[in-house]
């Protein structure tokens, strides 16, 4: 199933996708699980309800002008509602077997590793019970699929096909949880996901660390010689990109969507020339070979997740804490104003772990005037910054509010404890030998 784009005019019914096994998804019943006494920050999401419903955004609100043949029950003129919001297109797309459900004929389907969700899917969820759903971006053996498996062992993985899909999966409560990647030790930080940071209102509850461990995986029988492709996603191929030269020179490089994606992609159509680079879970979920291990040009290589819920959590002290903010300089401040936001957090021994920028999209250019050469126009920037402290201390309190006098916009991302698990690269190694 294809995720429905902006452009795209393809009739909805024929997006619909076969009801999954019942296995998966029965009967469930939908729990709220707001706190009206839930933490509320300054200067971010509201702490009542009325706030979080304002701010779920309709997912089909791109397809309005999309073309659909009225049928029995519903069509163009059916309208639907999401969480108090009408759309005037039916998002039900996933049909939902029911007990009260007439047994079908048809006989059940072989399993498969669950399809990843895409933008048009993410209807009002079917309830999960006690067991945490867990939305990441990619398919089955993709690394963010062990990030959350690390962050909620015994989770219930969703996979979506996209950043933008498991942030809206966690707003409108298909999914408890999100875990997607900011940055790796190797490629740098994943600009997108912090641009939906600030596009939507969820908050950070956590961070886990993984190891990422790159394997070569072929069909069975492949030989490295004969591979004359190697694909996978942008940045695994420029992190293996001496070693794949060193022992497959002859392969061209190919980027898709993500890692796993590739694996599965190969097996699918079985292209015995073309050869991936993902994880071994990859391998086993997809029946492929690894013809090389740990085939990362620097053994050196993580990748930093983060964990996000609907509702921030309790900041504590009894161990380590970070706060994520983003925030907005105040223009009319004049010079020096990041050096005084900065000195905010300097002047309490405040730590900080990492500083990122990003152009403002509501407001990109900013005019200084300038006697000599006339009036000098500036990117305006977002800033995202990282500090070692709870905002349950007092000296974190006290430095944003100070930062406060010297911006224009202030939003805590959420104070979450840091991952303390202990890690150690992965060993070097030679590749294989294609047997």
């Amino acid at each position: 199933m294809q995720a429905l784009s902006t452009s795209t005019t393809t009739n909805l019914k024929s997006l619909v996708r076969p009801a999954p096994a019942p296995s998966r998804l029965g009967c469930r019943v939908v729990r709220c699980a707001f706190r009206p006494d839930s933490v509320y920050f300054p200067n971010c999401v509201g702490h009542c309800r009325a706030d979080w419903q304002s701010s779920c955004a309709i997912l089909s609100s791109k397809v309005l002008s999309l073309e659909q043949p009225a049928e029995k029950g519903g069509g163009a003129d059916h309208v639907a509602a999401v969480n108090g919001h009408r759309a005037a297109v039916d998002l039900n797309l996933v049909p939902i077997e029911t007990k009260d459900s007439p047994a079908s004929s048809v006989p059940a389907p072989v399993p498969q590793p669950p399809k990843a969700l895409s933008i048009s899917d993410l209807t009002p969820a079917p309830m999960h019970g006690s067991q945490l759903r867990v939305a990441y971006q990619g398919v089955p053996g993709a690394y963010s699929e062990a990030a959350a498996g690390k962050a909620y062992p015994n989770c219930e993985a969703v996979p979506c096909d996209q950043f933008e899909a498991a942030f809206q999966a966690v707003e409108l409560w298909i999914a408890d949880r999100a875990v997607l990647p900011v940055e790796n030790s190797l490629g740098g930080s994943i600009h997108r996901n912090y641009d939906l940071l600030l596009r939507h209102r969820l908050h950070i509850v956590g961070e886990v660390q993984m190891p990422v461990h790159h394997c070569l995986l072929a069909l069975p029988g492949s030989r490295l010689e004969r591979l004359s492709r190697v694909i996978s996603h942008p940045q695994a191929l420029s992190q293996c990109e001496h070693t794949i030269t060193r022992i497959a020179p002859q392969a061209t490089r190919e980027a898709v969507d993500d890692t796993a994606g590739a694996a599965e992609y190969i097996a699918t159509n079985r292209l015995r020339d073309t050869a991936a680079i993902a994880s071994a879970r990859a391998a086993e979920l997809y029946g492929l070979q690894v013809l090389a291990d740990g085939v990362q040009d620097d053994c050196g290589n993580v990748t930093r997740f983060l964990m996000l819920a609907r509702e921030p959590i309790i900041p504590r002290t009894d161990r380590p804490f970070k706060t994520s903010i983003v925030f907005a300089h105040n223009g009319g401040e004049g010079t020096g104003v990041l050096f005084k936001v900065l000195s905010a957090f300097a002047f309490r021994n405040i730590s900080l772990t990492k500083i990122e920028s990003r152009p403002h999209r509501n407001r990109p250019i900013r005019l200084v005037d300038d006697g000599n050469v006339g009036t000098a126009k500036h990117f305006e920037y977002m800033f995202y910054v990282d500090f070692e402290a709870s905002m349950a201390e007092v000296r974190a309190q006290n430095a944003l509010a100070e930062v406060q006098e010297y911006t224009s916009f202030l939003r805590v991302l959420g104070s979450y404890p840091m991952d303390m698990t202990p890690w150690s690269p992965s060993p070097p190694t030679s590749g294989g030998d294609g047997d």
